[in-house]
């Protein structure tokens, strides 16, 4: 175990979930989820269409409530009514669609909703200034090096727009950031460019909730992962209990595997020796 592992095994939790589930009338979208987001932690969730990721993100972010188990917060047992209680918090969720407006320029993405004013009324102006200095410096603190503020932010490529929104909300004080399938729509080059800053922000002692399909992607930058299946836990685990190659195989259900081994092997031209067993589920 490495100095800075150790560090964060010693750390408390910021977000703590026991037992958390989710119910829409008889339908169990969430069941018994455990799981704790430390600082300086990168935590991937993983799972499939349907595996329950949505619902465990709407339930940390204050957009849904839970319906059994605790939600805790610094200790603290927590309800949310609204994601901006969960902001306040410091917890930050950054969508797939980023909720940007595509032709306005980077810097008044970057403060909109909070930009800086100066004067008084009916004097009182934008701080455009102000607000273009913090955003260089604040890209620049994370690594990230744009030509121009002004240009829309709709011309940015899709890593460098998920990059300033992460940005972003490192300077308005998040402490958790949940990233909603930030490389699902990238190439190989633009999501290498997210897991840089993925990494980034982990190393400025947030704690960083990942939420992907890709087990290559988390495995290069996840220091937990939780694997979730039909609403249930199917596997808790930190990086050095898990290889990417066991983490494939849960994540795409061991059992599956096995019988869709199986169906192939009655398939003429189909070699299924190479193909993996099922899945160790014991860890």
């Amino acid at each position: 175990m490495t100095v800075n592992e150790t560090t964060v095994a010693d750390t408390k939790p910021i977000i703590e979930l026991h037992n958390v589930g989710k119910l829409y009338g008889n339908v169990r979208a969430l069941g018994e989820v455990d799981l704790a987001v430390k600082p300086g932690q990168v935590t991937c969730v993983l799972g499939d269409n349907g595996a329950g990721k949505s619902t465990l993100i709407k339930i940390i972010s204050g957009l849904h409530q839970h319906t059994q188990g605790e939600y805790r917060v610094d200790g603290e047992p927590v309800r949310f009514s609204t994601p901006r209680e969960a902001l306040d918090m410091g917890i930050a969720t950054v969508y797939q669609d980023l909720a940007v407006v595509p032709l306005m320029p980077v810097w008044r993405n970057f403060f909109l909703g909070s930009e800086l004013t100066r004067g008084l009324w009916p004097l009182r102006r934008l701080d455009i200034e102000k607000m273009k200095k913090i955003v260089d410096e604040e890209l620049c603190a994370m690594g990230i090096e744009l030509d121009d503020l002004e240009q829309p932010i709709g011309t940015l490529s899709g890593g460098q727009r998920q990059s300033v929104a992460i940005a972003r909300a490192v300077y308005f004080g998040a402490r958790v950031l949940i990233l909603d399938e930030p490389t699902a729509a990238l190439g190989v080059k633009q999501s290498g460019v997210v897991l840089k800053y993925i990494a980034a922000a982990r190393d400025k002692g947030l704690g960083v909730i990942f939420i992907t399909h890709n087990p290559h992607h988390a495995y290069m930058v996840g220091d937990h992962f939780a694997v979730l299946r039909l609403g249930a836990m199917e596997l808790s685990a930190d990086r050095r209990q898990v290889s990417l190659e066991e983490l494939t195989n849960h994540m795409a259900g061991g059992g599956e595997l096995a019988a869709l081994k199986h169906e192939l092997a009655q398939v003429r031209g189909v070699d299924v020796e190479e193909l993996p067993e099922e899945a160790d589920l014991s860890l």
